[in-house]
């Protein structure tokens, strides 16, 4: 399989699409079995190229801007849930009329736009705060004492009028017992304002396409929750689960040098540019057919190629020495990976390619100085 990378261009994003195909059969199956909606986090995964797969199983989008409001109606259709942590005076009236369902973070951002989304006839709702603590690094927690995200308990003790949902997001990549803890902290910190809502959407983290998720846990949880509330739509909206472990990014290797007695190969992509979260979450990232320095005979440093002393992803060791042009393959690399990249140091951005069912690759996208371009002045 890796030699008809070849094929393509490198850097490069490749979807492979029977495994989002398998991911998205899943996550059908569990919405048609609890009786929840689940819909696609853009914030998580934005290749709209996809959209005509994905749109096969999911009835629609959250998006968290107006950019991404904006491609989930051109791209996707469908319902459309809005939230972001702050609306603007200019956008929001472009907003509303992209929007379904709209989330407010604030009593204070309730009380400045709720009436013109209502007015405009968008179900609104509030972002709670349940204050569970699920998520390992605290970078991605949204749910700490002092996290600007989401109303808690003691600001709600009731609805205001016109408000029909409520809204929590407070997972990341986490497994079923996670969900049920979520749902069991609504009921418990918010559940005096559950007799009076239309929908609960309880936001992404879900990641019930990992190997070894109990995914009857998740849908027997959210089943039981809605034989006691028949009432309230509830909604799901992931965006990792969706893309996991869908494709690689296929790098090559630009340069050997050796420095201190570490052999140092030098990537066509980066760290700091194309794979953030390697140095901000910080991850290591699997590589196919590569393993811990100790474990096989040929080690390297795999470092970037931007002028940035940090661009390194890590230390890891090949059967076989790599030489100039070798492919080095990241797994895992479309969900967050893909729409956090950017263009620092004006180094190639990774082209954008699908596998399709049959072995064929189709090169979706390329980018070039003008893209660069574009984004300065």
């Amino acid at each position: 399989m890796t030699a008809n990378y070849n094929q393509l261009p490198s850097p490069c994003f490749l979807l492979q699409e029977n495994r989002l195909r398998n991911n998205l059969q899943l996550i059908q199956r569990v919405a048609e079995q609890s009786g929840c909606t689940i819909i696609l986090a853009l914030k998580g995964f934005a290749m709209w190229s996809a959209f005509d797969i994905v749109k096969q199983y999911l009835p629609g989008c959250s998006a968290s801007s107006l950019n991404e409001a904006k491609l989930a109606r051109t791209h996707f259709g469908g319902h459309i849930h809005l939230y972001s942590p702050a609306y603007t005076d200019h956008e929001f009236a472009e907003l509303i009329q992209l929007s379904d369902r709209i989330s407010f973070n604030s009593m204070s951002q309730w009380q400045r736009f709720s009436d013109q989304a209502i007015n405009a006839g968008v179900s609104c709702g509030l972002r709670v705060n349940p204050l569970i603590d699920e998520v390992e690094t605290a970078l991605y927690n949204p749910c700490s004492p002092q996290s600007r995200l989401g109303i808690q308990e003691d600001e709600l003790t009731e609805l205001p009028a016109g408000a029909e949902g409520l809204h929590a997001h407070a997972l990341c990549e986490c497994g079923a017992a996670s969900s049920k803890r979520l749902i069991e902290a609504i009921e418990q910190r918010f559940g005096h304002l559950l007799s009076d809502i239309k929908w609960l959407n309880l936001g992404g983290g879900h990641l019930m396409t990992s190997s070894g998720y109990d995914v009857q846990l998740l849908i027997d949880s959210l089943a039981d929750f809605r034989s006691r509330y028949p009432h309230i739509e509830v909604v799901l909206e992931p965006g990792s689960a969706i893309a996991w472990d869908t494709g690689p990014l296929i790098s090559s290797v630009l340069d050997i040098i050796r420095r201190d007695n570490i052999e140092i190969a030098i990537l066509d992509t980066s760290a700091t540019a194309h794979m953030p979260d390697v140095l901000e979450m910080p991850y290591r990232p699997r590589v196919r057919f590569a393993d811990a320095p100790d474990k096989k005979a040929h080690s390297y440093r795999l470092g970037g190629m931007t002028c940035l002393a940090g661009d390194v992803i890590g230390d890891y060791a090949f059967d076989q020495p790599l030489q100039i042009g070798s492919k080095v393959i990241f797994e895992d690399m479309m969900h967050y990976t893909m729409v956090k990249t950017t263009m620092f140091n004006g180094v190639q951005h990774p082209a954008i390619a699908i596998e399709k069912t049959d072995g064929s690759f189709q090169v979706v996208r390329q980018f070039g100085f003008e893209d660069y371009e574009a984004r300065l002045s």
